[in-house]
């Protein structure tokens, strides 16, 4: 008789987090609200419980790029755990959150002595990995439509585990435009043809249908 398989028990982050000892906060942010500048101490590790975060970087011309909308379960600030002196971009909040603050030395402990944590964390490091390289890979070879229609999927949660998230966080076109890598007349223009295509819609907030991926997969 073949033994039953031992499911691996669910990771409860919470329950580890909890052993941070004096060195975790949790804190609410509404949004625009800034939780930590471009140039500031990077002294900790931060994790979105709840809401969505934007991270933009400003060139000494003072042009602003947006390199990262994170939402819920995504870690951000871990440069600090690889020597990183000073915030290399502005986090901002997009929409009501809640976030946890770890102290860099709280986080480095708990990855020498929680293996299960340090294999949790690795895990999202490796992710966010494979997002960046995929986000080059957009950027080099595909139009800014296909660019644009796959952040609006990336967004509402296409592709990632659970069910989408059809109706996405409040984002303006200024946003979208530093994201996708293109002039905000070019989104308001794209915007406009999915929304007559019946691909989002405008209803109390942008409603996204799975049937925008038509645009990122046609040839």
């Amino acid at each position: 008789m073949t033994p039953k398989r031992q499911l691996k028990p669910a990771f409860d982050l919470k329950t580890f987090l909890t052993k941070a000892n004096g060195g975790k906060t949790i804190a609410k942010y509404s949004p625009n609200d800034v939780v930590f500048s471009q140039g500031d101490a990077a002294d900790a590790v931060f994790h979105i419980t709840k809401g969505e975060v934007k991270l933009s970087v400003l060139s000494k011309q003072g042009k602003e790029a947006v390199v990262a909308i994170l939402s819920h379960g995504d870690f951000f600030g871990e440069g600090c755990l690889a020597g990183q002196p000073r915030r290399m971009a502005t986090a901002v909040a997009m929409s009501e959150c809640t976030i946890t603050k770890v102290e860099k030395a709280a986080v480095i402990a708990l990855l020498h002595d929680e293996p299960t944590f340090s294999e949790f964390f690795m895990e999202h490091l490796l992710s966010r990995n494979i997002k960046i390289e995929e986000d080059l890979v957009d950027q080099l070879f595909n139009s800014s439509e296909k660019r644009l229609a796959r952040v609006l999927l990336l967004l509402a949660n296409f592709g990632k585990e659970g069910e989408p998230q059809t109706v996405i966080p409040k984002i303006s076109q200024e946003t979208l435009a530093g994201i996708v890598g293109t002039t905000r007349s070019r989104v308001s223009f794209f915007m406009n043809r999915f929304r007559k295509l019946g691909f989002i819609e405008y209803n109390g907030g942008l409603k996204i249908h799975s049937s925008l991926l038509n645009i990122v997969l046609h040839d």
